[in-house]
């Protein structure tokens, strides 16, 4: 039987699992949402504006594991899609965006709404397609879906004209077989990596996002406890291992725990597992542990010594290479390395729990320790990008995998309401969006999804009056010059959140944080809580640039 090409895109989704899409309607997609009117698998949920959709199917996929799909127009919905789509293509995460194309006989003619979305995703995707032929589409979509969640996971564009939706084609359903794919381990390198291995006497085992994409958090415990070796994290990797866990000194890099970087500095061999070390973690790579070998562990195999030279790697499935590790390596008794990690990872818990509810300004820090006492640390927490992110990194315990959400790898301020929405919806978990002020205002009419779905999604807004991060820079290495950091006057978040039908509350005094945030988790339905911190409020540690990431500024 012969179908419109719109019901072969959503018969097509339907095979792969879909249950869930995001998007905004538009001239060149009327077809698809004409299809979708009266298709009952798979539920629509229309954002703002299609960059908040893009970061909600990223969320989405982030906190299932499932691929994220989004729907947009030709033209300005496609381009509005970019930078959600190069975000999922930073942090390896998989998402399909669809987006409608002017019709086949007026590509190439300036059309209304015409743009070559396809060229200029070409370096943000991990493959993209056009589909001229309507023959082709279903073929298209499943090679799509494959190609986002194999290997090192991404996102996929697919462009159909109008045409292509609205001509006929033969449909046939097929079962999609999502086991098929596997990396075999080599044996040499699998032998040299176990030589390695036990040669070494100050391992430091490093996680990273990769293994929240496979999560392999009881393989990494095994073969901690084997090798008795400190755990250490990218910030990508939060939540693979509890934070309290005796052995995890938190996370390395630019802004991470004097523990984690001081160990990686003196370490003799570093296990890598599922990170790229960027230039967050490395800092200047000439100084990074420079007297340790690297066993790096990836799926992408472009990833070894591209930044830091590996002295052996494996390619494939983490999860997977850590079991035939785990059955060979060596078991060993704790040593003074043991030793000196613990006292260095004591040293952060205490830091991390120490009392902050004295009277006056509110103290970021102290909300956050709230907000994981009130929510026993079940919740899943999406951030913006800022100083807000790093203090959602340090002072909120992550014990589970896929339950800290942020835009690593390019930093998108606006990113963590979409996601946020996207997460609750993949989920039905409670899902908090940790803001600054200057983020918040990206992708501030996401609240209106929230509004209009009842969402229980709640923002917590820092609001310092400043883009407060690179306030933070300009005082730290440009001489306190303020160039266009400092936001008067002063915007009210609370009245912006009432404005859209939103529980709202503000608080300004320490004192006040306690009931504010019982009072915010316990109310149904979405909310936002604005916080007004001191605006010379620090992230720290940091380390300067130029600088070994054991040399951090540790001022407060």
């Amino acid at each position: 039987m012969k179908v419109r090409g719109a019901r072969i895109l959503l018969e097509c989704l339907k095979e792969q699992g879909v249950d869930t899409v995001f998007g905004y309607p538009g001239g060149a997609v009327l077809n698809i949402y004409d299809e979708l009117y009266n298709f009952k698998d798979i539920t629509h949920y229309m954002t703002s504006h299609e960059q908040g959709a893009a970061h909600a199917a990223d969320g989405y996929a982030r906190a299932t594991g499932k691929v994220g799909v989004v729907f947009a127009t030709s033209g300005p919905g496609a381009t509005n899609l970019v930078t959600g789509i190069a975000n999922a293509y930073m942090d390896s995460v998989p998402m399909v965006a669809i987006t409608g194309q002017v019709p086949t006989s007026l590509i190439g003619k300036d059309s209304f709404q015409e743009v070559d979305i396809v060229g200029i995703t070409l370096p943000i995707t991990k493959h993209n397609f056009i589909v001229k032929d309507v023959k082709d589409l279903a073929d298209t979509i499943r090679k799509a879906f494959r190609i986002a969640t194999t290997g090192r996971k991404g996102p996929v564009l697919i462009d159909i004209p109008k045409d292509v939706t609205a001509n006929l084609a033969e449909y046939e359903p097929i079962e999609i077989n999502k086991d098929d794919f596997n990396l075999e381990i080599e044996q040499a390198s699998l032998d040299k990596a176990l030589n390695l291995i036990n040669e070494s006497k100050k391992i430091v085992l490093m996680v990273g996002g990769g293994c929240n994409a496979s999560p392999c958090t009881e393989e990494i415990l095994e073969l901690q406890k084997k090798l008795k070796c400190p755990i250490t994290e990218t910030m990508m990797g939060l939540g693979v291992i509890d934070g309290y866990y005796e052995m995890n000194a938190g996370y390395v890099g630019m802004h991470g725990s004097v523990a984690a970087n001081r160990l990686i500095q003196k370490s003799d061999l570093i296990i890598v597992l599922g990170a790229r070390f960027s230039d967050r973690v490395i800092s200047d790579p000439n100084k990074f542990a420079t007297n340790t070998k690297i066993l790096h562990i990836d799926i992408d195999e472009a990833e070894v010594s591209k930044n830091i030279e590996a002295y052996t790697s494996l390619i494939g499935d983490v999860k997977k290479i850590l079991k035939e590790i785990n059955e060979k390596v060596e078991n060993r008794d704790a040593n003074e390395w043991t030793e000196y990690a613990r006292e260095l990872i004591e040293v952060e818990i205490e830091k991390k729990n120490r009392d902050r509810s004295a009277k006056g300004p509110i103290d970021p820090h102290y909300v956050l320790q709230m907000l994981e006492k009130e929510t026993n640390g079940d919740a899943i927490i999406a951030t913006e990008v800022g100083q807000h992110q790093i203090w959602a990194s340090k002072s909120y315990n992550y014990k589970n995998p896929k339950t800290f959400i942020t835009s690593g790898g390019l930093g998108t301020m606006g990113y963590g309401l979409g996601a946020a929405i996207g997460a609750y919806i993949g989920t039905g978990k409670m899902v908090f969006d940790i803001a600054g002020d200057g983020s918040s205002l990206m992708n501030i009419n996401e609240l209106n999804t929230i509004f209009k779905y009842n969402l229980p999604v709640k923002v917590i807004v820092f609001n310092n009056y400043s883009l407060g991060m690179v306030r933070q820079w300009q005082n730290l290495f440009y001489e306190g010059r303020l160039s266009s950091t400092v936001m008067y006057p002063e915007t009210s978040f609370a009245r912006i959140a009432n404005g859209f039908g939103i529980y709202s509350n503000r608080i300004e005094k320490n004192e006040d944080v306690k009931g504010a945030i019982h009072e915010f988790v316990a109310h149904d339905g979405p909310g936002l809580l604005e916080v007004i911190i001191n605006h010379e409020e620090m992230a720290t540690p940091i380390v300067p640039p130029g600088q070994s990431i054991d040399n951090m500024m540790l001022t407060d």
